[in-house]
């Protein structure tokens, strides 16, 4: 369905949980889609950020094409930096950049989705969505993510910057690993087979494996010499 698939397909092709949670709350869609979607970009996630820095040095990758691999296949900005970190401080300076780039996209998608969801719910009644319908579905979350990107990269040096993200370091970690343990406290992994006939696990993993060949096709061509001069890192 329209809802199931626009989870999916924002997860997929951005940034994982977060981009799972905006997309839900975006169309108002059933929790339980929005946890199964983040069930299926955790186990996604954790072999590919150990397997593919492991199959480009074996295919003899650049750093930089495989930081952009890395950085545009795996779903979860932490499994980039951890996947990123295995490859070398190259590649994982590429791979986080990618992954921001396609970070930058969660306020755009939940956006849109929040707009078109809100002309479908109303297309029945013939009224026109209100501002505040719209505003009530966007994520309030990707505010903050934007507010704080442009202080950070307009209003304060870099040496401000690392200080506030050191005070706070700590605080983000046990925040981050409650979040996951609740996440995996409403997982069951019986339920990926059995929701909808494990239709929408097996759109997710081919979704998941042509982004992993074309995203490497891209790599190569953009980072590695073949369209643009290889960049310095």
């Amino acid at each position: 369905d329209d809802e199931f698939a626009s989870i999916l397909g924002s997860a997929v092709s951005i940034c994982g949980v977060s981009a799972a949670i905006a997309a839900g709350g975006a169309i108002k869609g059933d929790p339980k889609k929005v946890s199964h979607t983040i069930s299926l970009v955790l186990i996604c996630a954790v072999p590919m950020l150990i397997l593919e820095p492991i199959i480009a040095r074996m295919i003899g990758l650049s750093p930089a094409v495989t930081g952009a691999w890395l950085g545009g296949t795996i779903d979860t900005t932490g499994a980039v930096v951890a996947a990123g970190a295995i490859a070398g401080d190259e590649a994982m300076s590429v791979a986080v950049l990618v992954k921001m780039a396609q970070n930058v996209l969660i306020g755009v998608v939940a956006f849109l989705l929040a707009i078109w969801f809100s002309l479908k719910d109303n297309k029945s009644s013939g009224e026109k969505p209100s501002a505040k319908e719209i505003w009530t579905r966007f994520p309030k979350f990707v505010l903050g993510f934007i507010v704080a990107s442009i202080v950070f990269s307009f209003f304060m040096d870099e040496s401000s910057a690392k200080s506030i993200t050191g005070i706070t370091s700590g605080i983000r970690t046990w925040l981050f690993t409650l979040a996951f343990i609740c996440i995996g406290l409403d997982t069951k992994f019986k339920d990926l087979v059995a929701m909808d006939s494990g239709k929408p696990a097996a759109v997710f993993f081919t979704a998941q494996a042509f982004n992993i060949f074309w995203t490497l096709l891209f790599a190569y061509l953009i980072f590695g010499g073949i369209l643009f001069a290889i960049p310095k890192l």
